[in-house]
């Protein structure tokens, strides 16, 4: 289970480790809890985000996903609303493994996110990915290396968001430095780092 506050945020934090569980044979879903179409710059389509999501999936080859619409940067309003959807897909889907923004991640809506799936997903391992633009540190004490394929995949999947092309982030030189800094970490040529929020050992 990938929990996205808002649509590219797993991409982003862990797309080359959503690669490289799809080709050992995991089930992904991706839920992403805002179309954020209340800040799509007004010469596009308000629904622009929906349709370069749909192209991302496919490009990674993920076999289900979800997008909702709760406004973005109002999360806090909606927290038991939020909280819901997060129990009634772990009901729906029993995932073993949930991936959130980081508890160091200062952005309000992703904390909303990562704060409530600790209580939705409590039974689960549950690792915090890495948006360094948010994250005011991260104590990344869990790694997963990453191939090349992984990465390249990762960049194709975020270059899908042409809305979003204008960011300094959104750019596979620094996508593709960002992982091999966390790489160098381990002596590995990529990776992406992760907070253990919690771990379940069955």
């Amino acid at each position: 289970m990938v929990l996205a506050p808002h649509i590219d945020d797993a991409e982003f934090g862990c797309g080359g480790t959503i690669s490289r569980l799809i080709e050992h044979g995991s089930r992904i879903h991706y839920l992403a809890f805002s179309d954020c179409k209340e800040s799509i710059p007004e010469h596009l389509p308000s629904d622009i985000l929906r349709t370069e999501l749909e192209a991302s999936v496919q490009s990674l080859k993920i076999s289900s996903y979800d997008v909702l619409d709760f406004p973005v940067r109002h999360f806090d309003r909606h927290r038991q609303s939020i909280l819901q959807k997060m129990v009634d897909v772990r009901q729906a889907l029993n995932p073993d493994l949930v991936f959130t923004p980081s508890r160091s991640d200062i952005h309000q809506d992703h904390q909303v996110i990562t704060n409530e799936s600790l209580r939705a997903f409590k039974h689960c391992t549950i690792l915090g990915y890495e948006l360094p633009w948010n994250c005011l540190s991260l104590s990344s004490d869990t790694i997963i290396t990453l191939s090349e394929e992984h990465l390249k995949n990762k960049i194709e999947a975020i270059q899908c968001y042409d809305s979003q092309a204008h960011r300094i982030y959104h750019n596979a030189e620094y996508i593709k430095a960002l992982a091999m800094t966390r790489g160098l970490r381990i002596n590995k040529a990529y990776a992406e780092p992760f907070e253990m929020i919690r771990l379940i050992i069955d």
